[in-house]
């Protein structure tokens, strides 16, 4: 058989089209139920969650399979798939509010999809480093400071979908 080469990759037998390239998500999915023995993520019907009761009442069970969920994985070895990088004096007199809106949203996205995270944010120099597990949350964030702060926002991918670059700029 032949493979359909689409947009974002190369459709499977069943002619749907794999749209990421994450190498730390496992194409055949895990043996479930399974639990991140770092964040206590769930996963369970082919997705990980944020569930702390189902962690516990899976824990009991011995047919559970301990393992690293992809968000920890790319945290461990620092790979990002989102950089967000904050610049201006604008951004250091409002620096907690900044902070805490980037925190909430981390918190929302995490509540859909556990696996994006906020790896690390500091201040390097005149500047403020996010890097993001997921390109996806690199953008939102993005467009969260915006949409709250204004500034000047630009929002660059690369080639293969793998990396989003977001900078955010207001100087007053």
């Amino acid at each position: 058989m032949q493979k359909d080469v689409r947009k974002f990759g190369i459709s499977d037998k069943r002619g749907r089209t794999k749209t990421s390239e994450d190498p730390y998500v496992p194409e055949a999915g895990l043996r479930e139920p399974a639990i991140c023995e770092s964040c206590n993520a769930l996963y369970r019907n082919r997705r990980w969650q944020m569930d702390a009761e189902g962690a516990a009442a899976e824990s009991a069970n011995p047919q559970v399979q301990r393992v690293t969920c992809p968000a920890c994985q790319k945290i461990a070895e620092r790979y990002a798939e989102g950089v967000v990088t904050l610049r201006g004096r604008y951004l250091w007199e409002h620096e907690e509010e900044i902070r805490n809106i980037l925190r909430n949203e981390e918190n929302r996205a995490m509540a859909k999809n556990p696996l994006q995270r906020i790896m690390r944010m500091e201040r390097e120099g005149d500047e403020l480093i996010i890097e993001t597990t997921e390109e996806k949350l690199a953008e939102h964030l993005g467009r969260a400071l915006h949409s709250a702060h204004q500034g000047e926002l630009s929002v660059t991918w690369s080639k293969e979908h793998s990396l989003c670059r977001v900078n955010w700029e207001r100087l007053q």
